[in-house]
């Protein structure tokens, strides 16, 4: 009897996910990953870059856990029927398919468009290419934008300028080094280790940013997603190190890791604020490094390329990169990467600030 019970219980569930299939969408609560397979394994680099590295000592955060605290998405966020922010997926990894999830987004920028990119530190950095970006640039009609760093061959204007000319950016389309000129203070309202961001001058002067993303590894933050891309992207020199280092410094990266995390969180909840919500996030899945863009020699991917995903809740799009790496059976090196830094918490610090939902919708718009 108790065989025959297990055997129904099989079956109803094995119908049961065929049905949940059959809409498009799968409904995914944080942590729990979505299976996208991929293939490999290799060691973590110890390359510098203008990020160091803060530390190797393994923390307690975990995946997956949705603060009990988390506001809603919103208004302006695509909810499925449960009321969960919906994330696009496609594993296709082409000029068509970035055009293609965009347009899922059924938003259209408005006003001066900024299209956020990381230009990539020379000489072997993974950022994303304009062969790969550039039908949606053009479709999108707007100005690619980014912020110097504190060091490597982006540290001044002049020697940016130059990588951006190197790496094809500026052929692409108008480009705008947002703090070339200085920079600007954006208050944020709640935080807990920051009561400002200090961005590029150039920033408040767009309506509307896309929000465009190589999603990797990261060797201070764990991993680098939206809400890296958002804050230390628009983030000047000095406005990157009050976010390194929770909020007592304008020089260095040092400081409390944590505090850290949450600075990117809250520095992007200034910036959604300011900006009154106007933003798309576009996340794209490759050369899936345990190092960010910001070096020039990182260390090699050794799980190969997921795919694109895109959603108007930058916590969602970011929780979803993080499922799939953890489902990955060969993520073993990025999630490594992300748990030794406790990258986690900035997503759990994001949605405790109401940035959006660690819980969605993955819906793949290949189906």
């Amino acid at each position: 009897m108790k065989r025959l019970v297990l055997w129904f219980v099989a079956l109803v569930l094995v119908i049961s996910i065929a049905a949940g299939c059959t809409d498009g969408g799968i409904d995914v609560p944080a942590g729990d990953p979505s299976g996208v397979q991929q293939e490999s394994d290799v060691s973590e680099s110890n390359d510098e870059s203008d990020e160091p590295d803060l530390t190797d000592t393994e923390n307690n955060g975990s995946v997956g856990e949705t603060p009990g605290d988390a506001d809603s998405p919103d208004d302006n966020e695509p909810l499925d029927n449960n009321g969960l922010p919906v994330v696009f997926f496609t594993s296709d990894i082409t000029p068509e398919s970035l055009v293609a999830i965009y347009k899922a987004l059924e938003t259209e920028p408005f006003g001066n468009i900024a299209i956020k990119i990381h230009t990539g530190e020379p000489p072997n950095s993974n950022y994303l290419r304009p062969e790969l970006i550039g039908d949606l640039v053009r479709l999108i009609g707007g100005t690619l934008v980014e912020t110097n760093t504190a060091g490597g061959r982006r540290a001044n204007t002049t020697m940016h300028m130059q990588v951006v000319k190197d790496h094809g950016f500026y052929d692409l389309a108008p480009f705008d080094l947002l703090d070339a000129e200085g920079e600007v203070s954006i208050p944020i309202s709640g935080g807990v280790v920051l009561e400002e961001v200090l961005v590029g001058v150039n920033v408040p002067n767009y309506n509307f940013y896309v929000v465009l993303s190589h999603f990797k590894g990261h060797a201070s933050a764990g991993y680098g997603g939206a809400l890296k891309n958002l804050s230390i992207g628009l983030a000047s020199a000095p406005g990157k190190s009050l976010i390194h280092s929770g909020g007592t410094r304008r020089t260095g990266y040092r400081g409390d890791q944590d505090s850290f995390l949450k600075g990117m969180a809250e520095a992007s909840s200034g910036i959604i604020d300011h900006f009154d919500g106007n933003f798309l996030y576009i996340n794209v899945m490759n050369r899936l490094s345990v190092d960010c863009d910001c070096m020039g020699n990182p260390a090699q991917p050794d799980m190969h390329d997921i795919g694109i995903l895109a959603s108007l809740d930058p916590v969602a799009l970011d929780q979803a990169c993080i499922d799939l790496v953890y489902a990955a059976p060969d993520g073993a090196s990025l999630i490594r990467r992300i748990e030794s830094r406790n990258g986690i918490h900035t997503i759990e610090h994001a949605a405790a600030l109401g940035l959006g939902s660690r819980e969605y919708v993955l819906v793949n718009i290949n189906d």
